[in-house]
């Protein structure tokens, strides 16, 4: 069995554990505000909407990441201008019951062609695990870059608008009176979702962007009621979720998605219970 020391002794490990270092601080970051915004559908669209040109990328021989990004950023804009038709603020549950359908018929289509494409026209079938559930232990340098890259774009962001975005979530009347720029705040917020999610992919895979950006966010909302506790103990959830999945996938040999979706399942189920029953 291997101790928890390799984490740090082994190359491979170091740059997974600093991977997961990086997508805790954006998590933490922008978690705060998928949850508060109710984007937690939109993060897990985005990063569903990539996988058949991801999978045409790799087997075109174009980068996969500039790709994904370029799709997630369109993805973005259509959801942003969806909501300036309707004059709402974006919230990816709230938009409306024909967007949550058309969100929905794009996660189905985009899944569906995307195996298409790596079983019948590319015939990479090897392709779907690693994008569907990542491969936190084979990351190149260019995941790393991109997500250390996202995480200081995420960062400055929350700086410079973090109060737009809460404004714009809890009175975007009285936000829109006081001068504030909701529209370009908002799509701000969207492409920065899309394009984390569109980072967290080779590590954690596009089926299980949530685990690292959405259930340590919901899990630290129960804990706190200010947004900066919100961020603070969104980012150590998602950072010690990470390491303990980590640890375990290096363990039992298989993805480290998996083990990291289903510990912060774990963890927002035991502190669900523990609030309601003590508030009971």
């Amino acid at each position: 069995m291997p101790s928890p020391l390799d984490l740090a002794d082994l190359p491979f490990l170091r740059e997974a554990l600093l991977e997961l270092v990086l997508l805790a601080v954006t998590g933490g970051v922008l978690g705060a505000w998928i949850v508060l915004r109710q984007l937690a559908f939109f993060s897990h669209a985005a990063g569903s909407a990539t996988f058949p040109g991801l999978v045409a990328a790799d087997a075109s021989g174009v980068t996969p990441i500039i790709a994904g990004i370029a799709i997630a950023l369109g993805y973005a804009g259509a959801v942003q201008g969806t909501t300036e038709r309707r004059g709402t603020p974006v919230r990816g549950e709230g938009t409306g019951r024909e967007h949550g359908e058309a969100t929905a018929l794009l996660l189905v289509a985009a899944l569906a062609t995307g195996v298409i494409l790596a079983s019948d026209v590319f015939e990479s079938g090897a392709v779907v695990d690693r994008l569907l559930f990542g491969t936190l232990l084979g990351l190149d340098t260019a995941d790393v870059l991109l997500s250390a890259a996202v995480a200081a774009l995420a960062t400055a962001g929350a700086l410079t608008l973090g109060r737009t975005w809460s404004a714009v979530g809890f009175d975007p009347d009285g936000a829109r009176a006081l001068g504030l720029s909701t529209a370009r705040a908002d799509l701000l917020l969207l492409a920065l979702v899309a394009v984390a999610a569109v980072a967290a992919i080779p590590a954690v895979g596009a089926l299980l962007v949530t685990a690292i950006y959405v259930l340590p966010a919901a899990a630290a909302r129960m804990l706190t009621g200010s947004v900066r506790g919100l961020v603070a103990c969104a980012l150590a959830l998602a950072l010690a979720e990470g390491v303990a999945g980590l640890y375990l996938a290096y363990w039992l040999d298989v993805p480290a998605g998996p083990p990291v979706a289903v510990l912060g399942a774990l963890v927002s189920l035991v502190i669900a219970a523990a609030t309601r029953r003590s508030a009971a």
